[in-house]
């Protein structure tokens, strides 16, 4: 039994269902002890207080919406067996109505308990957010409110604490559970300019942050505000059962007004059996069952979902990512981390790769874009002593010059050095990789490689996702050919698709969606967002993602974890799967009773059971997402 009435929460709904089967029991011995009036008298307050959710739900409904649902069908079914009773002066059939009203009562309250557990899940992500937090200002700690929190606020989070709010770390070093935030099951090493999420939990050390984001747009807050949208978002499935529910209930009370008509014209039964069948054919056929096969199951989806990192904003795309037969992804930022590495430090004669390396890092300390900031990584990496430079001068987006030791050193991408030596550098040796070249005294000292550092998990995550029947995984990426190629190659994708504009990347999302239906796209940036919004599910990392990137997806993987895509796949799949089995097993029940109750083969007591049984049944087998 699916109920549009609210008012009733889970509390006041079991109390009456509780109620009701008292009143039934008490009316029963009553009748025992031949005290008629006081049985029916106990009965009637039985069918009011079991049924009055019911018929306010119901009666809302014919008056707003002009249509007849489920909850009016079963309050017309039990008080037409009160009638009957009446009129055919047969207690048991009053007694069998009062047993519709408590079996429909007591499913309808089983059901919201099982429905708030899925609420629950979803609002305990709240319950992870501490609601102070302890500001350091002229040295000094106060504990505030998070709400006061401001934009470069400094707080202090100290060992075992929650983290009140999304900041950066200033000082101090730590390992952070963000389980209850991404999904990640072990504790993340947390330094000076990490990133760390309101309601993740600090180990041993103390932690000093500056706040980045206000409480209101901290990620939990996002994540909290998507899932509470998405579950109230009806799916394509869903809509369909609605609409198919109105149309049914029409069909059920039509076809209801002909069994009580016609049988004993063209098959002799007698009247009061003839409408006691009709009666029972308005319980078992009504589509409580099917209307519980679908809701029930997305909204454990997506609370398991949110629970391990993957954020999906509505139940369509849960629905429809198990239905993906084709993959895009980008490639600088997803399935590579978008930071800049030294691959090779190439010198020429008489220079060593280490004296090379530590002249460009000297002078690159200086600079602030990433492929300075790749060089002196590296350089650190080795321990090479880095000498001060002097004069600098910053070229942007080209290179840098200065003085080392009152020598001219210089360190930028190829075209930029050639002008600078005027001379021409144009052949092949020049233009395999990202690189820069080192000059020093006007000479060329070597060159260094960077690349695009591959994410370590983007090959087997690939394998993953052929392993799961995905037809068809491309790579699409502005980034030169050579580039795509060789990232292609390491992570295992054949299809790749290099130097591409937005609008290049819609074309090639509208070809695959002609060739394989369902395509899925994943991407980071501005120039993905196109794309993002055309797949039939769009998928950015958080994390790294941009914020337009984040508004225009359909599914979040928390954390810049691409690892957990292949976790969403499955629990698509899964998804789809128990919605098939959960409307099989509805439509075959309905069947069942109705061939039953044809052939007179069940009572009303039984037919009730049976069809708010199989109601409960289906709305549990749709929590088994929960786990």
């Amino acid at each position: 039994m699916i109920t549009k009435f609210n008012w009733f929460n889970q509390q006041s709904e079991a109390i009456a269902a509780f109620i009701c089967a008292l009143l039934l029991i008490l009316g029963w011995q009553s009748y025992q002890q031949d005290c008629l009036v006081l049985s029916l008298i106990l009965l009637f307050s039985a069918y009011i207080i079991g049924g009055y959710a019911s018929t306010i739900s119901g009666i809302s409904t014919l008056i707003e919406e002009k249509e007849l649902d489920v909850d009016l069908l079963m309050i017309v079914a039990a008080i037409g067996a009160a009638g009957l009773g009446i009129w055919q002066n047969n207690y048991s059939l009053i007694l069998d109505g009062g047993i519709l009203i408590l079996v429909f009562a007591i499913s309808g309250a089983l059901e919201t308990i099982a429905m708030q557990r899925t609420e629950r899940n979803i609002r305990s992500l709240m319950e992870n957010t501490p609601e102070t937090a302890r500001v350091i200002n002229n040295h000094q700690e106060k504990i505030i409110d998070v709400n006061q929190l401001e934009l470069g606020d400094r707080v202090l989070v100290k060992p075992g604490e929650l983290i009140p709010i999304d900041a950066k770390v200033v000082s101090g070093q730590s390992t952070v559970n963000q389980a209850p935030i991404t999904g990640e099951s072990i504790p993340v090493d947390k330094d000076a300019g990490d990133e760390v999420f309101a309601g993740s939990l600090n180990g041993n050390g103390v932690l000093t942050l500056v706040v980045t984001e206000l409480a209101e747009n901290s990620l939990i807050q996002r994540v909290v505000k998507l899932v509470e949208s998405a579950t109230q978002e009806s799916p394509p499935n869903q809509l369909f059962i609605e609409k198919f529910e109105k149309i049914y209930a029409r069909v059920i009370i039509i076809a209801s007004i002909f069994l009580a008509s016609l049988p004993p014209v063209l098959l002799g039964w007698s009247w009061t059996d003839t409408i006691y069948r009709a009666l029972i054919f308005l319980v078992v056929a009504s589509p409580c069952a099917l209307m519980a096969a679908i809701m029930p199951t997305l909204l454990s989806g997506i609370a398991n979902g949110a629970r391990n990192g993957i954020l999906f904003k509505n139940g369509a795309q849960l629905e429809k990512i198990g239905n993906i037969e084709a993959i895009a992804f980008d490639k600088t930022g997803t399935l590579t981390t978008g930071e800049l590495r030294v691959v090779e430090v190439i010198p020429t004669e008489n220079y060593t790769p280490e004296q090379v390396l530590a002249l460009a890092a000297s002078l690159e300390t200086y600079s602030e874009h990433p492929i300075g900031a790749a060089i002196v990584k590296a350089a650190h990496n080795q321990a090479l002593t880095l000498q001060r430079a002097t004069q600098i001068q910053a070229y942007t987006g080209q290179g840098i010059t200065g003085y080392i030791q009152n020598k001219s050193v210089s360190v930028g991408k190829v075209q930029f050095i050639a002008d600078l030596l005027k001379i021409s550098l144009d052949s092949d040796d020049y233009h395999t990789s990202t690189q820069v070249l080192v000059i020093q005294e006007e000479q060329i000292i070597g060159k260094i490689l960077l690349a695009d550092t591959i994410r370590l998990e983007a090959t087997n995550i690939v394998q993953q996702l052929r392993d799961r029947g995905i037809k068809e995984i491309v790579m699409l990426t502005g980034d030169s050919k050579t580039t795509a190629l060789n990232v292609a190659q390491a992570v295992g994708i054949t299809d790749v698709y290099h130097g591409l504009m937005p609008e290049d990347k819609l074309a090639i999302i509208r070809g695959l969606q002609t060739k394989y239906g369902k395509v899925a796209m994943v991407g980071d940036g501005i120039n993905d967002a196109p794309a993002l919004a055309l797949a039939d599910v769009g998928i950015a990392i958080g994390g790294v993602s941009t914020d337009v990137a984040l508004e225009t997806a359909d599914i979040i993987l928390m954390a810049n974890s691409l690892e957990k895509l292949p976790l969403a796949l499955k629990l698509g799949k899964r998804v789809n799967r128990v919605v098939k089995q959960n409307i099989i097993f509805a439509l075959s029940f309905i069947v069942i009773l109705l061939l039953a109750n044809f052939l007179g083969q069940i009572n009303m007591t039984t037919g009730v059971i049976g069809h708010e049984g199989s109601t409960l049944i289906v709305t549990l087998s749709g929590m088994r997402l929960l786990k």
